[in-house]
């Protein structure tokens, strides 16, 4: 609230008083350094290409889309792409909804100077059929919440959002080889953008009559900060855009300082970057595998050990009830003495006549 209030309401003389002696002392009203940037976080949505960054209080959406249309006749093997800004004013009470003021659309175009100027996105890729079929991405970027600084939150959003933005394969085929078939995700993975670089804006405030220089100003340095440059640079060390708006000149040795540091802070950022889109990349490839393991396998499974179990357990009841089977067998003659008892009784009455009528004249 009181960061929505600073714009709305005009700062006293005291308040500006006491930020520009604080930063003679090399001390900022949130505690920083001059030279000392906010917290920067970084999330992902559950869809490709949307993005939420957060610096210090300053939050900002980003979504990419893409669809195809015809490319422009200069360059017929290109695809294109656009940035559009929305200043809500749930953000800030001094944004007013509609159509977009000077502030959105300086925005937009400063975003929009570093990708471009600097060729970060392979365009030629996102051609599909030259001179007729391209690839047109679109780059939305909402302001949540104005915190200051919002030209770094908005570039840091959009490099995100691009960096896990994936658009549908797309083949050519039929009979004049000029049929295009979509392809849905379920049927083909969808392809990832080609990124050359990450042109990274880092924003510099000169405050007072000294031009005290301080790196990602907040919104109440905003009101006092009399000029502002910001320099979009690569992790190469390569300069893709300078924005100087406001305030006095500044001398070459200040801004070639400002470079410099610019330069190690967008290498800190744009590592910060890939390793967020690196973790997000394993939780979707995770997701992909949960969502193609079939549940009937699962239950083939679990139906096979419950039959296993009731087999071993029949199993282990017969071994038991054997050892009283075999003390029964014990007591049945052997073969022998069923064969001389088959004997006995098959023999003919008159034989055993006849030896006892010897055995008495014997007598």
């Amino acid at each position: 609230m009181e960061q929505r209030l600073a714009n709305s309401l005009i700062m006293t003389v005291n308040e500006k008083k006491f930020i520009e002696n604080a930063l003679v002392s090399d001390i900022r009203v949130d505690g920083r350094r001059p030279f000392d940037y906010r917290n920067l976080t970084i999330r992902f949505g559950s869809e490709d290409g949307s993005s939420e960054v957060q610096l210090g209080k300053t939050q900002v959406l980003a979504f990419v889309t893409g669809q195809l249309v015809q490319p422009y006749r200069d360059r017929p093997n290109e695809g294109t792409f656009a940035i559009y800004t929305e200043f809500s004013p749930m953000a800030d009470p001094s944004f007013e909804p509609g159509r977009p003021g000077d502030s959105a659309i300086e925005l937009g175009r400063i975003v929009d100077r570093g990708l471009r100027e600097s060729r970060a996105v392979d365009t030629e890729s996102l051609c599909v059929i030259a001179g007729k079929l391209v690839w047109s991405i679109r780059i939305d970027l909402h302001i949540i919440d104005n915190g200051g600084n919002l030209v770094d939150a908005a570039n840091i959003a959009a490099l995100a959002a691009l960096s896990t933005f994936r658009r549908p394969e797309c083949t050519i085929g039929g009979e004049d080889g000029q049929e295009l078939t979509v392809h849905p995700p379920d049927v083909r993975e969808p392809l990832p953008l080609i990124m050359h670089h990450f042109p990274v804006a880092v924003t510099f405030g000169f405050i007072g009559k000294e031009n005290i220089v301080v790196i990602d100003p907040t919104h109440y340095e905003e009101e006092v900060m009399g000029g502002s440059l910001t320099a979009t640079l690569n992790t190469n060390g390569d300069v893709c855009a300078i924005q100087k708006a406001g305030g006095d000149g500044v001398l070459q040795s200040v801004i070639m300082q400002c470079l410099r540091i610019a330069s190690v802070k967008a290498g800190d950022i744009t590592s910060k970057i890939k390793s967020a889109v690196e973790s997000y990349n394993t939780q979707r490839a995770l997701r992909k595998i949960k969502r193609h393991n079939p549940s009937s396998a699962v239950s083939n499974v679990a139906k096979h050990n419950e039959e296993s179990t009731q087999v071993n357990t029949e199993t282990k009841s017969i071994q038991q009830s054997s050892p009283a089977s075999t003390h029964d067998v014990t007591n049945i003659e052997s073969p022998e003495q069923q064969s001389k008892t088959l004997k006995d009784a098959v023999k003919p009455k008159h034989k055993k006549r006849k030896k006892s009528i010897s055995n008495a004249n014997a007598s």
